[in-house]
């Protein structure tokens, strides 16, 4: 999730568990502390590749933190050593704000490697988007109310209890909405009599009622947007070509092998100014996604031999007019979330 949420969930941890002991050092400890697992994005790992696919790995491992607790309580120990008395409550407190952090993380589409060194395995629930304000703002208001009532207030303490219990129940409802899309495209796919192996559903960005629908196919894949309380008769899909036989010659390189492994297949493939780029269809828009690596190069615009390049980013021109159709697709089926065709522009 992002920063701002985390600092929100941190802080609402903190002072959960620790507020009515030490005051306002619970909540700002909370935050910073809950902060702490996404400053891995500062550090360079070797390359693009790199940095994209270690994020969110030993920093939101749940191994790494229960080991990290002990010099964490022994640094607040040491800056406020008149709260010694509540060394335990401290570490439980610490090692709750870092667990919450990477569970709250596997709940968007990213991929949050919870068990690393044990395994590399990126766990992804995408039932929410990166930036959910219905999940937020409770967190954020309970905080200001908290604040105003006094940090070390029992009244203050339930309104942070309450906040998370409705941010829990957010993301509870964005599982029941995941599973309601999952059965519908599933419904649709068959209807359509479409032939794919995996299927992705992911929410639009800031909502969990408009979701986006990526199918694969051996040489396609397919995508629709799609709201919770929509039928299967009513969506609509949108054939893209995959690509894959671009990557027919630089297959067996490492930067190939590992986007295919940390997109978990949900990747395309494409030619832009005679390099070979692969694209993560998990984030972003058809037409503006987010991660697009440059991993081979074609020698010329004639020859079909394609050569491994240093793996680079390209940047991929972001459309923001579809955005505000989000609030009016809730409201208009007819509304289409899909890049405009040539004839359309």
């Amino acid at each position: 999730m992002d920063s701002l949420t985390q600092v929100a969930l941190g802080a609402a941890v903190g002072h959960t568990m620790l507020g009515r002991k030490i005051g306002k050092l619970a909540p700002i400890w909370g935050a910073a502390i809950g902060t702490l697992p996404d400053l891995d994005v500062f550090i360079s790992f070797g390359g693009v590749v790199e940095d994209f696919t270690y994020h969110r790995s030993f920093s939101h491992s749940l191994i790494v933190q229960l080991f990290l607790v002990p010099l964490l309580t022994w640094l607040a120990l040491k800056l406020h050593p008149s709260t010694r008395p509540y060394k335990t409550r401290w570490a439980l407190t610490i090692l709750a704000i870092l667990w919450t952090h990477s569970l709250l993380d596997t709940f968007t589409v990213y991929g949050t490697q919870l068990l690393w060194p044990l395994s590399e395995y990126p766990f992804g629930l995408s039932s929410v988007f990166i930036i959910d304000p219905a999940y937020t703002l409770p967190l954020l208001t309970g905080l200001g109310i908290a604040a105003y009532l006094g940090w070390q207030s029992p009244r203050a303490r339930s309104v942070s209890v309450a906040a998370l219990l409705i941010s829990s129940t957010y993301l509870s409802w964005s599982l029941v909405a995941k599973a309601t899309m999952k059965e519908t495209i599933a419904k649709s796919l068959v209807e359509q009599n479409l032939n794919v192996y995996a299927v992705l559903t992911t929410p639009m960005p800031f909502n969990t009622l408009i979701w986006r629908i990526v199918a694969l196919s051996d040489n396609e894949y397919f995508v629709a947007h799609v709201a919770v309380w929509e039928d299967a008769q009513s969506v609509e899909f949108r054939r893209y070509p995959k690509g894959e036989d671009l990557l027919s010659s630089i297959g067996d390189q490492w930067n190939v092998q590992r986007l295919q492994w940390f997109t978990k297949g949900f990747y395309r493939v494409a030619i832009r100014d005679n390099k070979i780029v692969m694209t993560d269809l998990r984030m972003g828009l058809e037409g503006s996604y987010v991660f697009n690596f440059a991993v081979g190069e074609k020698q010329s615009l004639e020859s079909n031999q394609v050569l491994p390049v240093l793996a680079s980013r390209v940047e991929e021109a972001r459309d923001l007019s579809r955005v505000p159709l989000l609030w009016n697709r809730m409201f208009d089926p007819n509304i289409s979330l899909h890049p405009r065709l040539p004839m359309q522009q």
